[in-house]
């Protein structure tokens, strides 16, 4: 079977986590073999620690503070990441980055938490999990200023531009490629690009629950996106790039494991 490495999947949500036996058991049945549960708060990376704890050959995770959670930032968050982060579960930094998009948290906060845990990915000399929405020219200007210092960084759930895009490749960013490419309405743009990203730094991703595929085959009733589904975004990729889907997926599994160190 076709082996796949979901690399952002957030399985703390309520609608996964309450049902998370046989969410795992379908996306193992789908050749998903691991997924990278996303950290987005202290609290959120503390339970992903502890569901990877309950499904040690499945899960491994992020540690981090989304932008959304900046304004919970204060001047132990670092301390207590870095405690999260020497887990040997705990496999990058994030989800961390700017989202100017909704601005749940001031843009100032924003910014220092992207700061600082950039520098604690370095320090630690791991990987780092972006996030990135509305705010590219802040969040590139940033990283430019880090990015030699840091072991990887993937721009996980990519939506934006050519230009965006060719500047991340510049700066030898990974990218996380999710169900927004299956969007007839959204993710044309999307569809284009993808053959631009070399194979050794594009990884795949479901974002669950978020981002239901819409153009999947047989929706679940509850609308709940999940690892599951990984194999189909995997297909349109391989369709949008004209190679052959067990090829793209190899890829994207040795791309991940040397990513996440797994």
């Amino acid at each position: 079977m076709t082996q796949f490495i979901d690399i952002g999947a957030n399985l703390t949500n309520k609608s996964l986590v309450q049902d998370l036996d046989a969410v795992i058991k379908r996306a193992d049945q789908a050749g998903v073999r691991q997924i990278i549960v996303t950290g987005s708060s202290i609290e959120d990376s503390n339970q992903a620690i502890r569901l990877c704890g309950e499904y040690p050959d499945h899960l491994a995770c992020t540690a981090g503070v989304h932008p959304h959670h900046a304004g919970d930032w204060t001047q132990d968050s670092v301390d207590i990441l870095h405690r999260l982060a020497d887990n040997t579960c705990v496999r990058a930094i994030g989800e961390t980055g700017l989202d100017f998009y909704r601005n749940f948290s001031p843009q100032d906060a924003q910014v220092k938490a992207y700061r600082q845990q950039l520098e604690l990915a370095i320090t630690m000399k791991k990987p780092v999990f972006s996030h990135q929405r509305d705010a590219h020219h802040d969040f590139i200007q940033i990283l430019r200023e880090y990015r030699h210092d840091l072991v990887n960084i993937v721009v996980h759930c990519f939506t934006d531009t050519r230009a965006a895009l060719f500047e991340y490749l510049d700066l030898d960013c990974h990218i996380g490629i999710t169900g927004w490419i299956c969007d007839e309405r959204r993710g044309t743009e999307l569809a284009q690009l993808v053959k631009y990203i070399p194979d050794n730094r594009l990884m795949v991703e479901t974002d669950s629950p978020y981002l239901l595929p819409r153009d999947l085959p047989q929706k679940p009733r509850n609308r709940v996106n999940e690892p599951a589904y990984l194999p189909h975004i995997v297909k349109s990729i391989a369709h949008f790039q004209n190679r052959p889907v067990d090829r793209v997926a190899a890829d994207c599994l040795k791309t991940s494991q040397q990513f996440f160190s797994i």
